[in-house]
């Protein structure tokens, strides 16, 4: 019996000798291999500086930390500051593009002698593009990498919107158009990479105030509309107008790929050197361990969004970006439509306000914007960001769902108030509170969708959703713009009607995602 116990312990102490050969082996394997995790720091050293009750007897630290565990002890910094300044100005480009449609459209009616359904033709190109574009760049993102797709998307709108000031025809500048909304699919992505940087706590308040941008892009446009058109014409706005874009293509270097897609990928290392980067910027350490998350195979697949986790959100959703859309842009088209044709409180236009293209002397009816018409848009802008401080309000008090809820009733009573005859002032406030309703929807809808989804399909769920709203925008020309010369209160209540009918389908949706960590899977 004494014999057996030595051979064991003889053979225990051999197999021990040579575990012990293997381990620097495995040790520099392990530094390679993403599903082995990452040992990282606050100082970007390689976490060596943990306490030894931390640690196995190999010296490999037993604590390990996610994304998001890493985001959330970091904190919000310096880093946070520059991030909400270059990719918030993404949103000054996509308002530029779309609140194009609204200036140019008066001068392009005259230069090529266009019927209402042309013009409202324009738009729904780019919103065609949009939508076509939205879905596969949302699946590239979550293929390939967030940063490629934005920045693609960048290059993209800015060379064929410049293309665009040389259409030697309508036809081509509707193609041309439609190409820029390609572009404009990919640059919005861009709010899905800066959400999966913030903590949960700030999204409500940063989130949010990334509307100022938006409302930025959408007077700089107008400005320039105002200033330019009536010297050097509508094609050297859009010149002038491609120049946000050229300065972001430069400053996009100083924007990381998202560490959650490099985890979700497999690139531990890569995730955890921005990681570790970000932390430098802010001053700020990561969780004691290494980094250490499962790599996901199935990633950008639409089973995720239809499966039975996510079914109902997603079709709820759809139909919730379809009319954020459709009344967005609807609004902004039909104020543009009603200050051209002086269709202000007119709801049975007289031949002196409506305007005829099938003239006896087949010649367009031109009406091109006034100075007062320029001022009036201008003011309604400001609306997007008038009641930014009720909304994070109604965000972290009410959550999500409600807050959509109350803005879509909101805007459904503002919409029926558009038909009642006022005074030039009462219609502007009226105008700017209801882009501020609108615009407000929108916002909080781009955030629940980048709540509500998983790392590994959050991309392509902004792009479905993108998709469908754009439907919405393909729709809306032809009712602010066609339906508008024959009746007002006709082509209003549509839009009222849908906001009524969205807020019932927010009110349903069965996940509030209000200081909900981000779904990794």
């Amino acid at each position: 019996m004494g014999d057996v116990m030595k051979t064991q312990l003889v053979s225990a102490i051999q197999l021990q000798e040579v575990e012990l050969q293997e381990k620097p082996a495995d040790k520099q394997q392990g530094s390679k291999d993403p599903h082995d995790g990452v040992s990282g720091d606050g100082d970007g050293d390689g976490g060596d500086d943990g306490d030894e009750d931390d640690e196995d007897d190999d010296g490999f630290s037993t604590e390990t930390f996610s994304v998001e565990e890493a985001v959330e002890t970091i904190g919000f910094g310096r880093f946070h500051i520059l991030l909400f300044l270059i990719m918030g100005s993404t949103n000054i480009v996509e308002a530029m593009e779309i609140m194009l449609l609204a200036v140019v459209s008066p001068e392009i009616r005259c230069e090529w002698h266009l019927q209402d359904w042309q013009v409202a033709l324009v738009s729904m190109m780019v919103f065609l593009g949009f939508m076509v574009c939205g879905v596969l760049s949302g699946y590239l993102a979550d293929r390939y990498g967030r940063w490629k797709v934005v920045f693609g998307g960048f290059v993209w709108s800015a060379y064929f919107s410049l293309l665009t000031s040389f259409a030697p025809s309508y036809g081509w500048f509707i193609f041309l158009r439609s190409m820029v909304g390609c572009g404009v699919a990919g640059v919005s992505q861009g709010f899905v990479l800066k959400t999966e940087f913030i903590p949960a706590r700030y999204r409500p308040v940063l989130l949010p105030l990334a509307t100022i941008f938006w409302m930025l892009g959408s007077m700089l446009i107008i400005i320039l509309g105002m200033l330019v058109v009536p010297t050097l014409g509508w094609r050297w706005m859009i010149r002038l107008s491609v120049t946000p874009s050229i300065i972001l293509i430069f400053l996009f270097k100083f924007i990381p790929e998202s560490a959650r897609y490099d985890v979700s990928a497999g690139n531990v290392s890569a995730a955890l050197e921005t990681l570790q980067r970000i932390a430098k910027m802010n001053r700020a350490s990561l969780p004691p361990g290494r980094l250490e998350e499962p790599m996901v195979q199935q990633r950008g697949s639409w089973r995720i969004l239809l499966g039975s986790s996510f079914r109902t959100t997603s079709l709820l959703l759809w139909f919730s970006w379809f009319v954020a859309s459709f009344t967005y842009y609807g609004l902004v088209l039909s104020s543009s439509e009603l200050l051209e044709k002086n269709l202000l409180c007119v709801t049975d236009p007289d031949r002196d306000h409506l305007v005829k293209h099938q003239n006896q002397d087949g010649l367009c009816h031109c009406i091109s914007f006034q100075l007062r018409d320029y001022q009036t848009l201008l003011i309604s802008c400001l609306g997007e960001v008038a009641l930014v401080p009720l909304n994070i309000c109604l965000l972290n008090v009410l959550g999500r769902k409600m807050c959509m809820t109350l803005l879509q009733l909101g805007a459904a009573i503002a919409f029926m108030l558009l038909n009642i005859c006022t005074t030039m002032f009462g219609f502007t406030a009226l105008l700017f509170l209801l882009r501020s309703l609108v615009s407000m929807n929108f916002n909080v809808v781009y955030i629940y969708t980048a709540e509500v989804y998983p790392t590994v399909a959050r991309s392509l769920g902004m792009g479905f959703c993108t998709s469908f709203s754009r439907i919405g925008g393909m729709i809306a020309p032809f009712i602010a713009q066609v339906l508008m010369s024959q009746s007002v209160i006709l082509a209003l209540s549509p839009f009222a009607v849908a906001c009524v009918i969205c807020a019932l389908g927010n009110f349903l949706l069965p996940i509030e995602t209000r200081g909900r960590a981000l779904l990794s899977s």
